[in-house]
């Protein structure tokens, strides 16, 4: 149940018009490393949600927002660490979108976000381990755990008819909380996984983790990894040997590179990614192409919903201060109070002031459950034509 504010609260909004502030959101996802194709996209739509609130002039009687961006890298939690540090330190910023993978973001939480207490809201960080990660009331995530992508990949692959499955995951926090639950999922529904591999990022060359995976066999190869690094290896070196002729890709696989790095060499796999075709979706996707990129991306409408949390969040609170608004971010996201979709931020934020209350549905129709993270729908997808292809909604 949200509490309604009280009228000192609206009071104190319009009150802040005078002098009204610059707010700084920082933005830490894989510039550089093992996904760097799909944080572009993921940022920028993080950044177009600032930058509707900063036109609205509708947050705490003014305010604009600004966006900063750090490198997480994905992978090297010192190099997250110490961006996430410079974020808070240096800039000084209000709050923080990301981290993006799942080690690195835990890494900001516990040494950045926790001693500074500042709000994260990660748009991909997607371990299980998160879940119950002590956060201080800090952490949400808009994506959901990655215990229910197992569930739906089981789904997915058994619908197919297929039983038998080898395994490989990149060796981090990510990867192996994945395999994990994908292998309990899979072998309680009846299914066979005849090996669960770990392989590292940036090797030259995976011959012999994939000879271990073919050996053990299965009738098709989950990879469980990193589309810009070690997946990448796994799939060029099983695809040269011929050791599998089917693939299914969990989220971390899927982007465009998929498609320019193996076309038709890949045609009749499948995978999913947190997704929806909720008309949040649709919108997202269509103001991300008026600003020049792709809003379809995987957790492109994720991250717009997390920037948008954030922002929505102080309004209710009256402040921009995370010890004032975390304890928000619940209230906004979930009913009761009007839907606000992709494109209404203004009219969320006016809600908010008068002293009303907001549902924020957004792009990816964010629901937090639990411990601050979305209960999450997921986008089947299928390579057709070396291109990848929607299937259907889960």
């Amino acid at each position: 149940m949200k509490k309604l504010l009280i009228a000192t609260t609206a009071s104190a909004l319009i009150a802040g018009a005078a002098s009204a502030e610059d707010i700084k959101l920082g933005i830490v996802f894989g510039f550089t490393g093992p996904i760097e194709s799909l944080t572009q996209p993921m940022a920028q739509a993080a950044e177009m949600a600032m930058k509707e609130v900063s036109d609205s002039g509708a947050l705490l009687g003014g305010a604009t927002v600004e966006g900063i961006r750090g490198d997480s890298t994905c992978i090297d939690s010192a190099a997250a660490v110490a961006a996430t540090e410079r974020l808070v330190t240096s800039d000084k910023v209000n709050g923080i979108v990301g981290g993006d993978c799942s080690g690195v973001t835990g890494a900001m939480l516990q040494n950045v976000a926790r001693p500074n207490g500042i709000v994260m809201i990660s748009p991909s960080a997607t371990s299980p381990a998160l879940s119950t990660a002590e956060d201080d009331g800090l952490f949400f995530r808009t994506s959901p755990s990655d215990a229910r992508q197992g569930q739906v990949m089981t789904e997915i692959i058994m619908e197919r008819g297929i039983n038998s499955v080898a395994v490989t995951y990149t060796n981090s926090d990510y990867g192996k909380g994945l395999a994990d639950a994908f292998e309990s999922a899979f072998v309680a529904a009846g299914g066979t996984v005849t090996i669960n591999l770990a392989h590292e990022d940036g090797k030259a060359d995976y011959s012999a983790e994939v000879g271990a995976l073919a050996a053990a066999g299965g009738e098709l190869l989950v990879v469980a990894g990193y589309v810009d690094q070690g997946g990448d290896g796994i799939m060029r070196a099983s695809i040269d040997t011929g050791a599998f002729d089917l693939y299914h890709f969990p989220d971390g696989m899927i982007s465009t590179n998929l498609e320019d790095n193996f076309g038709n060499d890949i045609n009749g796999s499948q995978g999913q990614h947190p997704g929806t075709d909720s008309p949040g979706a649709a919108s997202v996707a269509a103001m991300a192409e008026a600003n020049g990129f792709d809003g379809s991306s995987p957790f492109a409408p994720e991250s717009y919903d997390a920037a948008a949390l954030i922002m929505l969040a102080m309004q209710a609170a009256g402040s921009s201060s995370s010890a004032d608004y975390a304890a928000k971010v619940m209230d906004v996201a979930n009913a009761p109070g009007v839907q606000i979709f992709p494109g209404e931020l203004a009219k969320g934020l006016k809600i908010l002031a008068d002293g009303g209350e907001i549902d924020y549905v957004g792009g990816s129709a964010v629901e937090l459950i639990g411990p601050g993270e979305s209960a999450g729908a997921y986008r089947q997808i299928e390579i057709k034509g070396g291109k990848i292809t929607t299937m259907k909604y889960r």
